[in-house]
């Protein structure tokens, strides 16, 4: 029997689900309402207390809709959900929320006066309901996610900082997007994001779990496009609903990236960053004193060598008025799966198989 993969991309707004069977040009997909938003509207809709349970997950919505909880009645959560909110859980209990430990939550959530909530980015009920709707059976050799997990960082440190000088470490190792995928059992101890989603996976009975960050996968994704196959040196831009992540991949390699939050990119911060970032003449204290997320860069080839710059992601119309030449990307044939199709690529590179067969 031909192996089947899930791949899915858990972001801010949506949540992409890929399904395949490597070898075939078959496969089926799901553009859905990410966690984080289909959460907070539970949330705001469960009336009188509420106790959460679960684990870490993308915070954004979910955040708010407790705070507001918080505000109009009595809120409980776990310590291992708390994080979702912050790391410093003497900032959650400043939000009016009850930090209690795991197990007096969970004997507290059986309690008639409570509604219960639990916080995770990978619920297995929802994602087993969502394949059977695709008339496929919910049995995979293969199960990849991707998330953007910013690392608990140590105190004192930015989580800014702290993600990048992991992403450096292993991108100076293997300066390759890939590079950021990982084996359940080998996620780094910072990743907690990632380890509880990879732990979270474990209800779906995989042969073998992958996570991995969706900023890689989208790097990734976005260069399997036809209009990459010709060139020595391309740029991809993936702009997403809260993230945007911009590279340069020359000679197969990761030459450099930047992240930025999408709320701020423009054409003209395009434009103005994008030629940069070829030169080798953006650095990541700049980004970060712009508001972004950070950036690395290896060996830059100098933007006059950039052939094609590939534009993915569901928010890329903010740049359409850039004045540079820009290809509309669609990986897999989908703008919207390139997180799920660099998942599938990476761990295509990760099992050392032959490539893919895309439609």
């Amino acid at each position: 029997m031909p192996e089947q993969w899930l791949l899915i991309d858990v972001g801010a707004g949506t949540m992409d689900v890929l399904c395949l069977s490597p070898g075939r040009r078959l496969h089926t997909k799901a553009v859905v309402a990410s966690p984080v938003r289909s959460l907070a509207c539970r949330i705001e809709a469960t009336p009188g207390d509420l106790v959460v349970l679960g684990g870490e997950m993308g915070g954004g919505p979910v955040t708010q809709a407790l705070r507001r909880k918080a505000g109009r009645d009595k809120v409980v959560i776990a310590v291992s959900a708390a994080a979702t909110l912050s790391h410093d859980l003497e900032k959650v209990r400043r939000w009016g929320l009850e930090v209690v430990d795991d197990r007096q939550a969970l004997s507290l959530a059986g309690r008639p006066e409570y509604g219960c909530v639990t916080l995770a980015d990978i619920d297995p009920l929802r994602i087993r309901a969502l394949v059977q709707a695709l008339g496929l059976e919910c049995a995979f050799d293969v199960v990849a996610v991707c998330a953007q997990d910013h690392g608990v960082a140590p105190s004192g440190v930015s989580h800014l900082d702290f993600r990048h000088r992991l992403f450096a470490r292993l991108l100076e190792e293997t300066p390759h997007p890939h590079a950021l995928l990982f084996r359940a059992e080998a996620v780094p101890g910072q990743m907690n994001r990632l380890r509880t989603m990879a732990a979270d996976c474990a209800g779906l009975a995989a042969g073998e779990i992958f996570v991995m960050d969706s900023g890689m996968a989208a790097i990734t994704g976005a260069g399997l496009d036809v209009s990459a196959a010709a060139c020595r040196t391309f740029m991809v831009l993936d702009v997403a609903t809260s993230h945007t992540v911009v590279a340069v991949i020359h000679d197969g390699r990761l030459a450099g990236f930047f992240e930025y939050h999408t709320r701020d990119m423009t054409a003209g911060v395009l434009d103005r960053l994008a030629p940069m970032l070829a030169d080798g003449k953006l650095t990541h204290r700049q980004i970060l004193a712009q508001g972004g997320h950070g950036a690395w860069i290896d060996k830059a080839p100098g933007f006059d060598r950039v052939e094609k710059i590939i534009v993915t992601g569901p928010q890329r119309h903010l740049v359409a008025g850039s004045c540079l030449e820009l290809v509309w990307g669609a990986p897999a044939g989908d703008n919207m799966m390139t997180g799920t199709a660099g998942l599938a690529e990476a761990v295509r590179r990760a099992r050392n198989m032959p490539s893919l067969i895309w439609p």
